[in-house]
């Protein structure tokens, strides 16, 4: 068993080793010396792992390969050191004496097969592990020399760099002194090396440039996934460690030890990995010890404006989005969001928030609105400034970690409060920095909001307006009928049949003044009218018996004629045009409406009169535009309205028109299907 795991924990290494090298080989690396070492130090160590896994950690051909992978590391680090011009001639004469003891060790390890006595192999074996501590530790020593200098210079990519090899050396050097002590143990330092080994790859694969060396930047996701990836790595060593101890300490039980081993470290795995504190630990130490700024902009910016920019039915609420927005920056579990409400500020949305939240008094909104800074309540809470305007729901939460303002121009939009994200730690001024961008970009997305508000309630207005002014429109058209029903009654009061006709204009102008404030609310909750077969002659009879009492109306045309419409539009339409071509007419003036078949196979319903009519320019210009009228008292809507309803019904209105001579408005609809034959029939 343990065969197999060195075998297969170490050609995963020279897989991953022999990757490496041939990509940075293929990306040109090679043109400077340093790249050319670098590529011979991944070489070379994927040529040692190999060796372990297919001849023996033992073999003397392993102890060369071991000697020249570190004496290629050495050289790299020594050009790493001469390139930032950090060495001087002290560093270069101790990289030359661990260079030598390196290979002394190795030829050491070639004596050994030399065909000596007991007493001679034994002494060889000694020096031989002494020589190989030596050589670990006064590499780890030149290491921690590196090291300085990435700290001095905050590279991320060469802390990963020097992680890598302080890994490699140190179970290097823990071998190296468990096969001088305990050789029977070092076996299992070995299984858990080739594990081991892969994560140290993915580590330098992390740490590579097209230079060979270190680059300056370094992905933090990749970087994150690729010390995931090396911990998973590093825990499954460990459990295989532990796994060949208890079988070498528990003898017969050994096969239950090593089951419950497996399966303990599989369970803390998973429950670890489930954990939020630890990712959120975890990012925290990569950007701390690995990069010189706490946060990636360009990835937290892209991710803060794909919250807030989420479009669909299913998004959440734009307040929810703008706290989780905020909330991810800083890894905070929950956030509330306060809007501006009068002087103060009111709970407007939340995002994980334990309850609804409370408002905050003007005092502590006129602070944010003119300071524009963001709070941080555990600094606020000793601050004898902050905490008098402090609300008290904030003072007493201690969950409660930052305020962040939204200043929207020079005003002050709302605000957020963010919970205390897991791993606690003190506002900086990165954060500072960040959350102030990210304030006042949100700031602005509220006033978007705001403002698409408003238009909607103006929109709602103009329509109110609108039908508003259609709905005085027809009440002017009601009270012109019943001022010229009063007139005619002064001259034919005394006519039985006038009166009859008067009773009928009463009636019909009642029922019209009723719909019409019924029409008047803002949302009309009657139902469209369907469209159906309606007979175009009856219709217009109708009318013209209506406006009897009024002024003279003739109709020209035989029934039926069945077209397709809406009765109460198309009667609506038919009114407004009537009502002014009798306000066009003269008082003697018959206006006429006519209904005949037109050249298209549909119906073509035409009111005629020979009234004042129009001028050409206001006919093409103004005539179906809303407000525009010829007639000083007018509205300008008759005509408009008429011809939106025609066409609502699927029909289409024209009209001819010239001065001093009248006006013909024509309005044409389809013939109702099984209509068309009689009415070829009736002519």
């Amino acid at each position: 068993m343990t065969a197999i795991l060195i075998l297969w924990g170490h050609a995963l290494a020279a897989l991953l080793f022999g990757a490496l090298g041939l990509a940075e080989w293929r990306r040109g690396v090679t043109d400077r010396w340093s790249g050319r070492a670098f590529v011979a130090a991944l070489a070379l160590t994927a040529l040692w792992a190999l060796a372990v896994a297919g001849i023996d950690s033992r073999d003397v051909s392993t102890h060369l390969a071991e000697a020249a992978r570190n004496i290629a590391w050495l050289c790299l680090m020594a050009a790493s050191v001469k390139r930032a011009r950090a060495g001087h001639v002290p560093l270069a004469a101790l990289y030359a004496v661990v260079m030598l003891v390196t290979a002394a060790a190795g030829m050491v390890a070639l004596l050994e097969r030399a065909p000596f006595d007991g007493d001679m192999l034994i002494a060889l074996a000694i020096a031989r592990h002494m020589l190989r501590m030596m050589a670990i530790a006064g590499a780890l020593l030149l290491l921690s020399h590196v090291a300085q200098a990435t700290e001095a210079a905050r590279s991320g990519a060469r802390r990963l760099f020097v992680l890598a090899l302080a890994v490699m050396w140190g179970l290097d050097l823990g071998v190296a002194v468990m096969a001088f002590v305990h050789p029977g143990w070092t076996g299992m330092l070995v299984v858990v090396r080739g594990p081991v080994m892969a994560a140290v790859a993915l580590l330098l694969a992390a740490s590579t440039t097209q230079s060979g060396a270190a680059p300056a930047t370094v992905s933090r996701t990749v970087a994150m996934q690729l010390l995931v990836v090396a911990a998973l790595l590093l825990y499954a060593g460990a459990t295989a460690l532990a796994a060949n101890l208890a079988g070498a300490i528990a003898g017969g039980q050994a096969r239950a030890a090593q089951t419950a081993i497996v399966f303990g470290a599989t369970a803390a795995l998973l429950a670890l990995v489930s954990t939020p504190w630890l990712r959120a630990w975890m990012r925290v130490k990569v950007a701390k010890h690995l990069f010189s700024h706490r946060y990636d902009y360009r990835i937290e910016w892209q991710r803060f404006t794909a919250t807030l920019g989420v479009p669909g039915d299913g998004a959440a609420p734009l307040g929810t989005r703008i706290v989780k927005a905020v909330a991810d920056l800083t890894d905070s579990p929950a956030g509330l969001l306060l809007v501006a409400d009068g002087g103060g500020l009111a709970p407007a949305a939340g995002w994980r928030w334990a309850d609804g939240g409370q408002a905050m008094e003007a005092g502590f909104a006129q602070h944010l609105a003119s300071t524009g800074r963001i709070v941080s309540l555990d600094e606020a809470r000793v601050e004898t400034g902050e905490t008098t305007m402090l609300p008290a729901w904030l003072m007493t939460d201690r969950d409660a970690w930052a305020v962040v303002p939204l200043i929207h121009g020079d005003d002050l939009a709302g605000a957020i409060v963010l919970a205390r994200p897991p791993v606690d730690r003190s506002l900086d001024w990165e954060d500072f920095d960040l959350l102030r961008v990210a304030g006042r970009q949100a700031a602005s997305y509220l006033a978007e909001d705001r403002a698409h508000a408003a238009l909607a309630d103006a929109r709602r207005f103009d329509e109110f307006n609108r039908r508003f002014a259609f709905l005085m429109h027809d009440i002017k058209n009601v009270a012109s009928q019943l001022t010229l029903v009063a007139r005619n009654a002064e001259r034919h009061a005394d006519n039985p049949d006038f009166r009859a006709d008067m009773v009928v204009t009463l009636r019909d102008s009642a029922a019209r003044m009723t719909t019409l404030l019924a029409r008047l609310g803002q949302h009309d909750g009657a139902r469209p009218e369907a469209t159906q077969p309606v007979d175009a002659v009856a219709l217009v009879r109708r009318i013209a018996a209506n406006w009897r009492a009024k002024h003279r109306i003739d109709v020209v045309g035989e029934g039926p004629a069945i077209v397709v419409a809406q009765p109460g539009r198309l009667e609506q339409a038919l009114c407004h045009l009537v009502q002014n071509a009798v306000e066009a007419s003269a008082a003697g003036a018959a206006v006429t409406i006519a209904v005949q078949r037109d050249d298209r196979g549909g119906v073509a319903i035409e009111v005629i009169d020979t009234g004042c009519g129009m001028a050409p320019g206001f006919v093409r210009d103004q005539l179906f535009r809303p407000f525009a009228s010829s007639k000083p008292d007018g509205f300008g809507i008759g005509a408009y309205e008429a011809r939106q309803l025609v066409r609502a019904m699927g029909g289409e209105m024209d009209v001819e028109s010239r001065e001093e001579e009248g006006t013909r408005f024509r309005i044409r609809l389809p013939i109702a299907g099984d209509a068309a034959a009689a009415m070829e029939q009736a002519a």
